[in-house]
């Protein structure tokens, strides 16, 4: 938590304990202090996890209004709907909650039912959290923690486990959130929470919501393949993610792939791609395009002569990944990463394996948005042939070539303005005679050189569409 976070938070809970209540850090705040402490001597703050910026807090024993004077005289209050009892300081990552009882009236998350009570008692507030470990409470000024429903053995134990049963379903998400935290944490989901998450339906949920969750496992989960592990074994990956059920039993060549069918190709992906995720670019578009680079396969899987092959699937699976996309993820820029990745995600391992000429490791690498990630998906994605052993050499081969590539791009070369110069009219041609010099460009001939040729190549095309013309 920064320390300007941590002052107001204690500033906060002075002044409510002078009015005689209490204020509770609550849910993934306690959970992450106790995963991660952070042994620091702060102005009466117990929390003490630097590293920790998003903080809830939670009032008991004061009415909305007193609480909003309250935290008037502290700073700018924002309030998040009436209702809810939910408010925040301007300039503050800080929400302040007072209790409050839900029931649910229909099927969408927003369809809730709520009564705030600041009077509630805590153990009725704690249960109406989603999983145990996000169910303790922390006194802001004493640092006691309320653990009602066993949070801190499970945390300890590395469980997920549903804190009530009737509550939980109520909110289809949880199904989700069960599985992004099983895989951002590496823990294990409790047997009877498994169970109830395959009564719910998840159809209500909308994309924005089961996006965030996607981008959480992806991108900060410790091991991504245990949230899709996790949905597969509660029979809820259709609804959201049908594609990847299709990659069960879907052969591959066991010479190349001795770890199975394309299901289990792809979990091991994801895994390998965590050591190469804070390196990259735009890392929740990577791990998408671990996530969905053989879905090719689906549709171009067959045997010849003995054999498993799956022959253009980097561009024939490119639909079904739009479809994918389309559905959850909502930022353009992130469908377009993955969409123009995917085509050249065996390439790194092909021109590496095969020693390529420079001009086509520039053209491979000038093809993509994002060339340097190319390769660390090529690296997770490496064949596991001899022993699990990478063929010698080629990240060397690769980031060197990747090097020269950069040079040359980063060379001054030739505009609009130099043909201008050389008495070339402009004409709608111009486009196509400057892709011309980009192509030179990419085999790597000088600037002056390459002007020469590119203006012959002008007079040619402009020869020969006079030429149709009449």
């Amino acid at each position: 938590m920064e320390k300007d976070q941590e002052k107001i938070v204690f500033q906060i809970a002075k002044r409510v304990s002078a009015a005689g209540g209490r204020a509770y850090y609550v849910g993934g705040f306690v959970r992450d202090q106790l995963m991660n402490p952070v042994n620091t001597e702060t102005s009466g703050n117990s929390s003490g996890n630097s590293a920790i910026n998003d903080v809830d807090i939670e009032i008991h024993g004061i009415e909305p209004e007193k609480l909003k004077s309250i935290i008037g005289e502290i700073g700018d209050v924002l309030e998040f709907g009436k209702s809810f009892g939910i408010f925040s300081i301007a300039g503050y990552n800080v929400d302040i909650a007072l209790p409050r009882k839900d029931r649910q009236t229909g099927a969408g998350h927003r369809e809730l039912e709520v009564e705030v009570d600041p009077f509630l008692p805590v153990e009725k507030s704690c249960r109406r959290r989603d999983f145990t470990i996000n169910a303790m409470m922390m006194d802001v000024l004493t640092g006691e923690i309320l653990d009602f429903y066993g949070g801190r053995e499970d945390l300890n134990a590395g469980v997920i486990r549903h804190v009530d049963d009737r509550s939980f379903p109520e909110d289809p998400l949880r199904v989700l959130r069960a599985a992004q935290f099983a895989a951002r944490f590496d823990f294990t989901i409790a047997p009877e929470t498994s169970e109830l998450c395959t009564t719910v339906a998840l159809r209500s949920l909308s994309p924005q919501r089961v996006e965030d969750e996607l981008r959480k496992a992806l991108v900060r989960g410790k091991k991504p393949s245990v949230f899709f592990q996790e949905l597969r074994k509660m029979n809820q990956l259709e609804t959201w993610f049908p594609e990847l059920s299709q990659l069960m039993g879907l052969p591959q060549d066991p010479v190349f792939h001795p770890e199975g069918d394309v299901w289990n190709h792809t979990m091991e992906v994801l895994d390998r791609a965590v050591a190469y995720r804070d390196r990259v670019e735009e890392p929740f578009g990577f791990m998408l395009l671990c996530l969905t680079h053989d879905f090719g396969k689906i549709l171009t899987t067959e045997v010849v002569k003995g054999r498993i092959h799956a022959y253009r699937h980097e561009v024939e699976g490119l639909p079904l990944i739009r479809d994918f996309l389309d559905r959850i993820v909502g930022e353009k820029k992130i469908k377009q990463y993955v969409t123009k990745m995917v085509p050249a995600h065996m390439k790194p391992n092909v021109t590496a394996f095969s020693r390529s000429s420079v001009k086509t490791t520039n053209r491979m690498f000038d093809s993509v948005p994002a060339p340097e990630d190319l390769i660390w998906m090529a690296m997770a994605d490496k064949p596991v042939m001899a022993g699990n052993t990478p063929f010698s050499g080629d990240l060397d081969f690769l980031q060197e070539r990747l090097e020269i590539y950069r040079e040359i791009m980063d060379r001054p070369w030739i505009t609009g303005r130099d043909l201008i110069d050389k008495g070339l009219e402009p004409g709608e041609d111009f486009g196509k005679i400057l892709e011309h010099a980009h192509k030179l460009r990419l085999a790597g001939i000088e600037k002056d050189e390459a002007l020469k040729q590119t203006l012959g190549f002008a007079r040619t095309l402009r020869k020969k569409t006079n030429a149709e013309k009449q």
